[in-house]
């Protein structure tokens, strides 16, 4: 099962991100072919759909570190800084209508 868990991975990131109903046809596909007993085919659908969603968090986790730090980078402010000034100009503008 060790070999045909390591030869299902290496189909990609593509199956392991395809969801539970791709990964079931290409494990079917496998038990038709007799490379998977049918009895080790529910086993191999959670291990990979487990994997896949652990990957995806993964690459979600990575890709909003990146994001966040090409926005630093660049000078781009974040949503709190944004409502920040945005709470500071409400005040000086509740200031300035208090005033005239």
């Amino acid at each position: 099962m060790r070999d045909t868990l390591g030869r299902a991975l290496s189909l990609g990131l593509g199956l392991a991100m395809a969801g539970k109903e791709q990964v079931e046809k290409t494990i079917e596909e496998l038990v038709r072919k007799g490379e998977v007993s049918r009895a080790e085919s529910k086993d191999l659908v959670d291990d990979l759909v487990k994997r896949g969603d652990e990957l995806k968090d993964q690459i979600e986790s990575a890709t909003r570190e990146r994001v966040q730090a090409v926005m630093k980078e660049g000078g781009m402010a974040t949503r709190e800084e944004v409502a920040r000034l945005e709470q500071r100009i409400e005040e000086l503008e509740r200031k300035l209508n208090t005033e005239h």
